[in-house]
């Protein structure tokens, strides 16, 4: 049997409960406006990673594109995304958060963030900066990974 080291120990135990709450806050945010997983999802993707084709939505989801054009329309008579052209082909269309889909977004962000702010308040102040630190060196690696993968 392998032994895991305190560190990773640490940083699993950490992902566990953080993914646990923002799945637990996702889920309850959807089920709260009436979407779907993956209809919050598209919405998710839309504004993190900007305007994208059906079939990224269907590539990134690993939905078939008439699947994946369902939940779009369905959005886009909620009023969350639009159908723009795309600059680069005429004949294909672009998927774009709404303003109002935007809104829907960060409202979720906002309710993620009064947890991360009720988690700081239990953190000592003497304890504070190490955590700052050390998440910094966590997200740094973070990226580094995402960018080579």
């Amino acid at each position: 049997m392998r032994r895991i080291l305190p560190f990773s120990h640490a940083l699993r135990t950490w992902v566990d409960i953080s993914a646990h709450h923002a799945m637990r806050g996702w889920s309850h945010h959807a089920r709260a406006t009436g979407l779907s997983m993956p209809q919050f999802s598209i919405l998710m993707q839309l504004y993190h990673r900007g305007n994208c084709g059906i079939s990224d939505i269907s590539d990134r989801f690993e939905i078939s594109s008439a699947a994946a054009s369902q939940h779009v329309e369905n959005l886009v008579q909620q009023g969350l995304i639009a159908r723009t052209e795309d600059p680069h082909d005429r004949r294909a269309r672009q998927i774009q958060l709404s303003d109002k889909g935007r809104a829907l977004v960060q409202r979720n962000f906002g309710a993620r963030y009064d947890w991360v702010n009720q988690l700081a308040r239990l953190v000592e102040p003497k304890d504070q900066e190490k955590v700052a630190e050390a998440l910094t060196i966590l997200t740094d690696a973070a990226r580094r990974l995402d960018q080579a993968s």
